[in-house]
Formats: C-alpha cells, structure tokens, sequence
C-alpha cells in the first residue's frame, strides 16, 4: 500500500475552503467513481483501491490518500494532480 500526504496552507474563509473542498469532491466523484461523505469538517471518500480523507481547517488543507496495489503505479501522478489541484484552487 502506498500513502500520499499533500498539506496546503491557506488565508481563506473556512467556508470559502469548505465550498473548494466540496467542489473537488464532486469533480473526482465524477471523474474517478469515488464515494464521498462529510464529518464534521472532514471528507472522507473511497472507490476500489483507494481511500483516504480530505481535512479542512481554518488555516490548512490536508489530503492523506492510501493507493492500493493497482493504483501504486499512479502514485506520482495521482500525488502531482492533488498537489497542482490544490495549489490551483487555494491561491485563486
């Protein structure tokens, strides 16, 4: 199993954040087949051979995905596309 950890610190309003995070969630959730659900001011999603969580908080943005055996081979990239995704959307 793999682990990706991708952490972004931000300025924004925590329901600016919320809305982005939300909005990513929905575009993998189309894209990738993922399932994804809120707790508190956590999204938790998961598809075969993947699962992790998004964290929101006042001042970060933490995403912590583990990859399966099969999606190993994606790590750099999957890691590369959070990481530009992120970046894209935090400094806006």
């Amino acid at each position: 199993m793999s682990h990706i950890v991708v952490e972004r610190q931000h300025s924004l309003e925590r329901d600016v954040v919320r809305s982005l995070a939300e909005d990513l969630a929905e575009s993998l959730s189309r894209q990738y087949d993922i399932r994804y659900r809120w707790h508190d001011d956590v999204i938790v999603f998961k598809r075969v051979g993947a699962h992790g969580r998004v964290i929101v908080d006042e001042q970060r943005v933490r995403v912590e995905l583990d990859l399966g055996f099969l999606l190993m081979a994606f790590e750099r990239t999957i890691q590369d596309e959070i990481e530009n995704t992120l970046d894209e959307k935090l400094n806006a």
